[in-house]
């Protein structure tokens, strides 16, 4: 498990290094945007864009990570579809080759022949990461990969990606909108529980440098096995008074039922994957989203990091069921090995009952309570 960490942290790496080249260069960047389509559309939004770093960020981490553990490379799987549409109307199926020049020639395929950009990309992809982290060296944890799956949601926040901004400001440290809400999610789960093991978050642009204008990347992981709970993170306390991060498309009914716990420390953020890890880093005490609008591939690895500080991820609809029929040591959290009965295309991995990610018990509790109070709240 720790030689695992380390190849998944190494590939987040080269991942983050792959996002800001496609974002910082405005010519390859105007290149790398096509639409999703049909049952592979996220249905919460008008428009939502599959772009180019999505798919090679995911084919990357499917080939590093799957050639120095082979048992794992046909249940590594991701948000995106490897196949791409060019502008002139070819499907080219996006993968890494054998050589830099090789995978350069693919890309110009997609790339409209474009060889200054396949190859700016082909070099990223085949560079050799240097990785060194002192802090992993006393990781010694001892689990069998052969049980075990990998979720990756190769650049949460797409949206936000492709036209938010690096110079919005935070408020009480958390991001409501821009490039800090888009990140790297790869999570580890037990292929027969559904239980998610291992998490890593990489900010690809957590702080800008000056004045070349180019972004550094930060990370965090989390390993939540048995008796086995270790992260780059120290638990957070609590928020005096506490604090609840929420989509800004949240339903008003939910947002009201929320006030007599929360008054006005209700905060309002973009992307699924950041504003879990807002409560990983203790800006908020949970979000709540009650929608059916999260993946298993924004959930997963955020949620094995909040497990391993003490926290998780709830079930909304199945927790707030639990706790209405008096259930309240048995609230049910999120699970990964298993697609949702009848849906389709990318809805079969969809979180349907939505989630409510939390550190402490204690406020999972209180929000329970509180919503099973309201009569608004289904």
């Amino acid at each position: 498990m720790a030689a695992l960490l380390k190849s998944l942290l190494a590939a987040s790496e080269k991942a983050a290094n792959i996002a800001q080249l496609c974002r910082q260069e405005e010519a390859l960047f105007s290149l790398l945007i096509e639409e999703k389509r049909g049952a592979d559309k996220n249905k919460k939004f008008v428009q939502d864009f599959k772009t180019l770093a999505d798919v090679l960020i995911q084919e990357v981490i499917k080939h590093d990570v799957g050639k120095e553990f082979p048992e794992l490379q046909a249940y590594i799987r991701g948000e995106e579809s490897n196949k791409f549409g060019n502008g002139l109307g070819e499907t080219v199926v996006v993968q890494v080759c054998p050589s830099q020049p090789e995978t350069a020639a693919l890309l110009q395929k997609v790339l409209d022949r474009n060889q200054t950009a396949a190859e700016l990309l082909a070099a990223a992809i085949h560079q050799q990461v240097v990785f060194s982290d002192p802090a992993l060296d006393g990781v010694n944890v001892t689990v069998s990969t052969e049980n075990m799956a990998v979720w990756i949601d190769p650049i949460d926040s797409t949206n936000q990606y492709i036209r938010g901004r690096g110079t919005v400001a935070p408020v009480n440290g958390i991001y409501p909108s821009g490039l800090h809400s888009a990140l790297v999610l790869i999570g580890v789960y037990n292929r027969h529980s559904g239980e998610p093991v291992l998490g890593i978050i990489n900010e690809p642009f957590f702080q800008e440098k000056l004045p070349e204008h180019r972004w550094q990347s930060r990370y965090h992981w989390g390993i939540s096995y048995e008796n086995i709970n270790l992260s780059s993170l120290s638990r957070p306390v609590p928020q005096v008074p506490p604090c609840v991060v929420l989509s800004s498309n949240e339903s008003v009914e939910l947002q009201k039922a929320l006030v007599p716990l929360y008054g006005e420390q209700i905060c309002f953020a973009s992307g699924a994957g950041y504003k879990m890890l807002c409560v990983a880093l203790g800006f908020a005490d949970a979000y709540v989203l009650s929608e059916g609008s999260t993946f298993k591939w924004d959930s997963c690895g955020p949620h094995a990091i909040l497990r391993a500080l003490g926290g998780g991820i709830a079930n909304f609809a199945g927790a707030l069921h639990a706790w209405r029929a008096g259930q309240h040591d048995s609230l049910p959290e999120l699970t990964y090995n298993k697609p949702e009965e009848g849906a389709v295309g990318a809805d079969r991995w969809a979180n349907h009952g939505g989630v409510i990610a939390y550190m402490y018990h204690g406020h999972l509790e209180a929000i329970m309570a509180t919503l099973a109070a309201a009569a608004d709240v289904a």
